[in-house]
């Protein structure tokens, strides 16, 4: 009894853990979430698979032969005790229960021997009468079902044992001990997994993921197992004919469901079910739930805008998600990984509102250099309102452990950001840069006096400040004057760089909107002064975006995929009734208590005494009432 408490404790902290702690995911999630030491910590206790971990399936094992010895040696004895009336007890015994009383009776015996057999059957006691020297013994008894239960419930606990077993992937784990099979950790076509790390369709029990596309079909799925994955062939093929998903108001799913078509060739005609979550689909023991949905490959236009150099003409191109494109930069060649694409977007509302808003479609992707490094980018197909002002969200990381850090790019009136990219050509083209210096160092107050070569080189000096800008920030500014300026005179000559800076990217601004046709004699307006900081605000940061290129989506064409889960667990088939046996067997514990009383009734001439004694394996406050209830009775009645 002491090693099944043990291991029942070491299963319920199993149990514990395996429900905080999300189940086999993929190991770079767990080197994400815990980092390098503690996820080698909790790989070698195995806690990311708990289920199927050796130590959980050995407690199991240990608590199934436990459990089923002490059934074996103990069933017996208690059906034995249910049946037996414990009929021979002497009335010394009885006198040292804790229960007893004894008392003169002024009736006759048959008289007291009717009432008290009435009695007792009235409180649902059992009877057996035998004669006891001289007199006779009443042993009654009730709850025996209390002992059933003790049975029930250690039997249940061997049922769902069993279970846990049959769908702990014993066989597989087996096999891997054996190097039967071996994990993949390639991301491969199915169709060149090997063998070794395919598993057949007869695996007992299992439980696998796999998307597919709206019209499209499969008959294998994948295990999440240790650092890889694992192909699980199916016994028949899964067909997609429809994917719907229903959203509220505010853009968020509310519901999914698929379509489904199974094809078998043992079938005349595909069976057609609809599967939505919480509603799954059970075939030939195998059971088929809705799990999730994602992007099945959904064809985006995209407009690769230039970061650098003076061109500012995009590049336009088609891309399907789940793919790589090359693609020419002036960094020279790159491969565009479309990762995923989300047709909505729902956040919190920005006003402190509580309610969310659908912020439109986004698309995620890398670039990956020849080298083989790739950054990565989350890109908005939609500008964004920020503070009355539209912006462009460009999010960048360079690993998957690090958040996204967004660029904001500014829209223009049109909400486009032509004008910004404009700006920044006009910044990386060396010619239109020399012809606003120059013209800016002919008209600002300080040296419009100044003979020609002086002019040039303030001219040259704007270039050099606003390359220095560009190119690092203000960061770059700031570090080249504590290079070259002595400690006391920095803060002034910071503030004539940033005068001289600020009056030439205005220049530079200028020339920009004049060339949109307006007319810059005139005072620009609010917002086109408005969209000058936001432009340079993005400036300052742009050297942090490692791109050779800013990716906009023009349009897409979504197309949907339904994420499945198909198990196979036959084990379920035994936790199922083993849990209501549990449950039967707790109920008869708790509440059938065994209880039993014995009346010895010896007759004193026309007279008798009474000898009443009672015990109860649990529950003695409330056998404490009943006995006091039952002996105020019988010595009102016989006395």
């Amino acid at each position: 009894m002491n090693l099944a408490i043990t291991l029942l404790v070491a299963v319920a902290i199993a149990a514990v853990i395996g429900t905080v702690l999300k189940q086999n995911q993929p190991y770079a999630d767990y080197v994400l979430k815990f980092g390098p030491f503690w996820f080698e910590i909790f790989k070698m206790l195995d806690l990311y698979d708990v289920y199927s971990s050796s130590w959980f399936l050995t407690i199991l094992t240990f608590l199934v032969i436990s459990t089923s010895v002490c059934v074996y040696r103990n069933t017996p004895h208690m059906l034995r005790d249910m049946r037996n009336f414990h009929e021979h007890a002497h009335q010394t015994a009885l006198q040292r229960l804790a229960h007893h009383a004894q008392w003169q009776s002024g009736q006759p015996l048959k008289h007291s021997i009717d009432y008290v057999s009435a009695l007792l059957r009235h409180k649902r006691y059992k009877i057996k009468q035998l004669d006891s020297k001289g007199g006779l013994l009443i042993a009654a008894k009730k709850g025996a079902g209390s002992r059933l239960g003790y049975i029930f419930t250690h039997v249940a606990i061997i049922i769902i044992c069993i279970g846990g077993l049959l769908d702990g992937n014993v066989p597989l784990k087996i096999a891997q001990m054996r190097g039967d099979i071996e994990v993949e950790t390639r991301r491969i076509p199915a169709s060149e997994v090997p063998e070794k790390s395919t598993l057949p369709a007869d695996n007992l029990s299992f439980r696998a993921n796999i998307d597919i596309t709206e019209s499209k079909a499969a008959n294998i799925a994948f295990i999440d197992f240790k650092d890889g994955y694992l192909v699980q062939k199916l016994p028949f093929t899964i067909r997609v004919d429809d994917f719907r998903i229903e959203h509220y108001e505010s853009g968020q799913p509310k519901s999914f469901e698929s379509d489904l078509a199974i094809i078998d060739k043992n079938l005349s005609a595909p069976i057609r079910q609809t599967i939505s979550v919480n509603h799954p689909f059970s075939y030939k023991g195998y059971t088929i739930y809705q799990n999730s949905f994602g992007d099945g490959g959904s064809l985006l236009k995209l407009a690769l805008h230039p970061l650098t150099g003076a061109d500012s003409k995009a590049q336009e191109i088609e891309a399907a998600v789940k793919e790589a494109h090359p693609i020419r930069t002036a960094a020279g060649e790159l491969s565009l990984e479309i990762a995923d694409f989300r047709p909505f977007n729902v956040n919190p509302d920005p006003t402190g509102v509580k309610k969310f808003r659908n912020i439109g479609p986004s698309f995620q992707f890398k670039l990956r250099k020849a080298n083989g490094v790739a950054y990565e980018y989350l890109n908005y197909m939609q500008p964004i309102e920020q503070n009355g002002a539209y912006f462009y969200l460009s999010g960048m990381r360079r690993s998957p452990a690090e958040p996204f850090q967004y660029w904001f790019v500014p829209a223009d009136a049109d909400k486009r950001p032509d004008r910004f990219l404009n700006f920044l050509a006009a910044l990386n083209n060396p010619d239109r840069l020399n012809q606003v210096a120059t013209a800016t160092a002919q008209s600002t107050e300080n040296s419009k006096n100044l003979p020609t070569a002086e002019q040039q080189k303030v001219a040259e000096f704007m270039i050099a400040l606003s390359r220095q800008f560009t190119e690092g920030g203000n960061e770059r500014i700031s570090a080249q004057i504590e290079k070259s300026v002595p400690e006391a005179q920095r803060k002034q000559v910071a503030e004539l760089y940033a005068t001289v800076l600020h009056q030439f990217l205005i220049n530079v601004y200028l020339s920009v909107l004049e060339q949109e046709g307006m007319d810059v004699t005139q005072p620009a307006s609010d917002f086109d002064m408005r969209f000058f900081e936001n432009a340079v605000n993005a400036l300052s940061v742009a050297y942090q975006y490692d791109s050779p290129v800013l990716v906009t989506l023009n349009s897409f064409k979504h197309i949907e995929a339904t994420g499945l889960q198909v198990t196979r667990s036959p084990g379920q088939w035994l936790v199922f009734p083993g849990c209501l046996l549990l449950a039967v067997g707790v109920f008869f514990m708790f509440y059938l208590p065994q209880r039993r009383l014995w009346v010895i009734i010896k007759p004193e001439g026309e007279k008798s005494s009474l000898t009443l004694a009672g015990s109860a394996l649990r529950n003695r406050y409330d056998f404490d009432k009943e006995f006091e209830l039952i002996r105020q009775d019988l010595t009102q009645k016989l006395t």
